[in-house]
């Protein structure tokens, strides 16, 4: 009797049978805008008060040079390795093997804490309930502790439902989209009318953030808000056609926006600037509370459960993926490659990446308070997105540098935008790098501290430079003398029941 999962002795074997809603789903489901807007407008409000929606339109123009970028190194080489191959095969193995490796990090520790905020986010829906304690435990959703433990089961079963196949995934994901956008727009478009605050066209001015430091941190977090929409390119060795990627990309990045402002607006129209901040992970509950009475405002309680659910779905598909396009150019193990026979997902690597995301959960208990364990987690995650991000875009410039050549509109496309969204995200890290550095003067674990908010995403950078150094001259990765990832069109179908392979869609 066969195993449920086996070593793949060749090229991974993966069905293309996804489409451009797929992407839509994958992306937007990644980017979790309910949660970024229920959890995180606070930490956003912290920085830059009032002018959160003007700073949420100002980090959309370098993210958008950055998705263009995407899409224009997807149509010369569609890879599921995306930004590791891009870079390896532009500027050199690596700082590519850097970019692969920051990507799989940061979608780790993003796991990581979404596990305990949709633990806490459970949590609240039994408070809700009425159930506040268990056996003489108490359930309060704002404990580091009981919020991880709960979201540590969240967390097994979103992998058991990843490993069955990115096709069921995206299923499951687009009627959990649909319900929480719905709830979302509902709520948000009524506060728009129905709140007290008075509007203000300030609101939109970024030049009325307070100083420099408050721009820059405010603009990493507003990258970490729009990051995940890139997770459809993540796919598109599944997709039918290598545009339905790119495609399924930028609609959920412009929908994001979209999302973003309302929601922003919304919030600042019913609670003031200290309300915001105070309720930090609770804010759209609060806001669900002075809008409506109950059961209803507890709707957008369950499309925020609902939306950390998608979200921690959607993260183990493209980190899973990625470490499949390593392992098969060996600077990664070769248990990252094993793709299930049924299913044809890297199941062993999903099931890895799960294990490694549970126990830094479970590290991060020492953090007592969830409010300062999610601040700490997204500051470090928005700096090596910062910078992978970076990377990438500047892989676009340097490998359509000919472009400069061909006119104008071309040039533009290939090469200045590209570049100028690449000199934008390393300009933010440099300054915010600088900026904890010297803020403080002393190390202590807390996400006010600038050390410790500095040493995680150094941490990170160093241990993959090791891992990449392991690669280069232990396993003797082919990777690191070319800086080409596998082929994307070597990848062998799977079988049908008859042993034939089964036919690939004609690609549009």
């Amino acid at each position: 009797m066969p195993s449920a999962v086996q070593q793949d002795p060749g090229p991974a074997r993966m069905r293309r049978s996804l489409g451009v809603k797929d992407g839509v789903a994958i992306a937007a489901s990644s980017t979790a805008a309910t949660t970024s807007i229920g959890i995180g407008m606070g930490a956003l409000a912290a920085y830059t008060g009032r002018q959160t929606p003007a700073l949420l339109l100002l980090a959309f123009l370098p993210i958008l040079g950055i998705a263009l970028s995407y899409a224009r190194l997807n149509r010369s080489e569609p890879n599921c390795g995306s930004g590791y191959t891009w870079v390896g095969r532009s500027i050199g193995p690596w700082p590519g093997f850097l970019t692969g490796w920051v990507v799989l990090v940061g979608n780790v520790i993003f796991m990581a804490y979404t596990g305990a905020v949709t633990g806490s986010v459970v949590l609240q829906f039994l408070n809700k309930l009425g159930l506040h304690s268990v056996l003489g435990l108490q359930l309060d959703p704002t404990s580091t502790g009981i919020s991880t433990a709960v979201g540590l089961v969240a967390l097994v079963v979103v992998t058991v439902t990843a490993i069955t196949g990115v096709r069921a995934a995206t299923r499951m994901q687009m009627w959990l989209l649909i319900f929480e956008y719905a709830v979302l727009l509902v709520f948000c478009g009524y506060a728009l009318f129905a709140g007290d605050q008075p509007f203000s066209l300030s609101w939109l001015n970024p030049l009325d953030i307070g100083s420099p430091q408050a721009l820059a941190q405010g603009m990493v977090l507003a990258v970490f808000f729009y990051w995940g929409w890139d997770a459809a390119f993540s796919v598109n060795e599944e997709t039918r056609s290598s545009s339905d990627a790119a495609r399924g990309g930028l609609i959920a990045l412009v929908a994001m926006l979209g999302l973003f402002l309302v929601g922003a607006l919304a919030f600042q129209r019913v609670m003031s600037t200290e309300e915001l901040i105070r309720n930090g992970p609770q804010a759209l509950t609060f806001l669900g509370s002075k809008l409506a009475p109950e059961p209803w405002a507890s709707l957008p309680l369950a499309a925020l459960m609902c939306s950390a659910f998608a979200s921690l779905q959607s993260s183990v598909i493209p980190t899973a993926r990625g470490a499949l396009a390593m392992a098969r150019d060996r600077t990664l193990g070769p248990v990252w490659q094993r793709v299930h026979p049924r299913y044809g997902s890297p199941a062993v690597g999903t099931l890895l990446i799960m294990a490694v995301a549970a126990l830094l959960a479970v590290l991060a208990v020492g953090i007592p308070k969830l409010n300062d364990m999610i601040l700490t987690a997204v500051n470090s995650i928005g700096l090596t997105v910062a910078l992978y991000y970076g990377l990438t875009a500047l892989a676009c410039a340097v490998r359509f540098r000919d472009s400069l050549r061909r006119g104008a509109v071309r040039a533009l496309r290939d090469v200045v935008v590209p570049a100028a969204s690449a000199l934008t995200l390393f300009g933010l890290g440099a300054y915010l790098v600088w900026d904890y550095a010297t803020m403080t003067d002393h190390f202590e674990a807390s996400p006010d501290n600038g050390w410790f908010m500095l040493a995680l995403p150094a941490l990170f950078v160093l241990v993959g430079l090791a891992a990449a150094a392991w690669a280069k001259w232990v396993r003797r990765a082919p990777y690191f003398r070319t800086g080409r990832g596998t082929d994307a069109d070597a990848i062998t179908l799977p079988m049908d029941a008859d042993g034939a392979p089964l036919p690939s869609p004609s690609k549009s």
